[in-house]
């Protein structure tokens, strides 16, 4: 049987749960401005089970993608589902209406939203379960120490963050044990640096979101194009595989509507960039 392309990623283990590094971000299968149904139910639906066919079993999602298609479509397409699917999401931002995204991390907001995504997905335990903004006018304490009454009471199986700090990391772990932190990240933007060098250093799983890089390092001939072109592959096949030779705790989730895209992208798991492309691409920035 031929190994499927996702395989070739490598393997990641947090909190005793191992997947392949490069899975799928679920916020792309809803509709315009991550708000109401997508346009082509069918297609989200398609895309979600090719994904586990191409050797996915990381898929990432939140209740406020949609709000709350994205986790609505995961259990039609995949439930019950399949041995070693896990399936991660996230709570603490509010939607009024598209591309309106308010931080809420009042305790007792956070604790609905996680019964919520149990009653969606269909689950009786989160495999991971991320706070997805730090809200400024609640004391982190006060939301680290919520998602650490989950992990007591079995409701999560472990607990991530997203955009947050070195120090948030920190703070955090002094409450409760941090899996994975989700930051944004790409070739062409790597602000979060700091970020992903502590979590390699400490062994937590990094996700970058929008890990597909933009602008004039994907154009003709920009570094990314240079090394696409050497490879006969796509500049976001390159910008994929750059990201998983980066490091061995980077977990990539590239999203998309489209199974052809989710194709595409799933095939830069067997991607092999030389040393000296990887050097160029990694100075480019």
């Amino acid at each position: 049987m031929t190994p499927a392309p996702v395989h070739a990623s490598g393997e990641i283990t947090f909190a005793r749960t191992t997947v392949h590094r490069l899975g799928f971000g679920a916020m792309r299968i809803t509709g315009p401005g991550i708000w109401g149904p997508p346009a082509d139910h069918d297609e989200a639906v398609r895309v979600l089970r090719r994904a586990v066919e191409l050797g996915v079993d990381f898929i990432d999602t939140a209740d406020s993608y949609g709000p709350y298609v994205s986790e609505e479509l995961i259990r039609e397409a995949l439930h019950p589902y399949p041995d070693g699917l896990v399936v991660a999401t996230k709570a603490g931002l509010c939607r009024t209406g598209p591309d309106a995204w308010h931080p809420v991390g009042r305790p007792e907001y956070l604790r609905q939203e996680c019964e919520m995504s149990l009653r969606r997905l269909g689950v009786e335990r989160i495999d991971l379960f991320q706070l997805h903004r730090i809200d400024p006018l609640v004391p982190a304490a006060e939301q680290f120490g919520l998602l650490r009454e989950l992990l007591e009471e079995g409701k999560v199986a472990a607990v991530g963050l997203s955009e947050v700090s070195v120090g948030d990391i920190e703070a955090a772990r002094a409450v409760v044990p941090v899996a994975t932190v989700q930051n944004l990240y790409n070739l062409s933007n790597r602000s979060a640096e700091p970020v992903l060098d502590h979590c390699a250093s400490q062994g937590i799983g990094f996700i970058p979101w929008f890990p597909i890089a933009s602008g004039a390092l994907t154009r003709g001939r920009g570094p990314i194009g240079r090394v696409a072109s050497e490879l006969g592959a796509t500049a976001a096949q390159v910008s994929l595989a750059w990201l998983l030779a980066r490091s061995p705790v980077v977990m990539p989730i590239p999203g998309t509507s489209s199974v052809v895209h989710l194709e595409e992208n799933c095939a830069a798991a067997q991607l092999q960039l030389s040393p000296d492309q990887f050097t160029a691409l990694s100075g480019a920035a």
